[in-house]
């Protein structure tokens, strides 16, 4: 249990400070507007930035919310069960869905990251961000983080279960 709770909390180190590419997204979606409405100019650079903190964000926060428990889960009968049932039905969650939502998406995101890699994929537009290559690696790493975060809270889970 020692070492789950270890990589929950390194984890939560890693991904918490993401949190803060909102407000990154945020003043670059404003440097956007100034720089077209002010001063009539506009940079690809800067407008594709924001699709890549946006990715960030998301795909680093997926793995957060799972982590801390706070994904949206349908209230209606959970929140009436006992703790020991809530444990059962979150553990059923992570067998029947998480994990295996997360092996789809490493079997079909690896090949498409790893051919993008291949030719070092860029922008298609002329003066846009040249690494869609780091981008699309997002993709398997966030399946990895589901995946490992999913087998960590199953595993606490079955704990919980065999100590009640």
């Amino acid at each position: 249990m020692r070492t789950t709770e270890q990589f929950d909390d390194r984890s939560m180190k890693w991904l918490v400070p993401f949190r803060w590419l909102a407000i990154v997204m945020v003043g670059l979606t404003l440097s956007v507007v100034l720089l077209r409405y002010l001063f009539s100019s506009s940079t690809i650079f800067l407008q594709e930035l924001i699709t890549y903190a946006h990715a960030l964000f998301f795909l680093l926060g997926i793995p957060l919310g799972i982590l801390r428990d706070d994904h949206v889960r349908v209230d209606l009968v959970y929140s009436r069960l006992s703790e020991r049932k809530q444990s059962i039905v979150n553990l059923l969650g992570h067998i029947l869905f998480l994990l295996p939502l997360s092996a789809l998406m490493l079997f079909w995101s690896t090949p498409y990251a790893i051919s993008s890699w291949q030719i070092f994929e860029g922008s298609n537009e002329v003066g846009g961000v040249p690494a869609i290559f780091l981008l699309k690696s997002l993709l398997p790493i966030t399946a990895l983080l589901i995946a490992l975060i999913g087998l960590s809270k199953s595993y606490q889970l079955l704990k919980t279960l065999r100590q009640s």
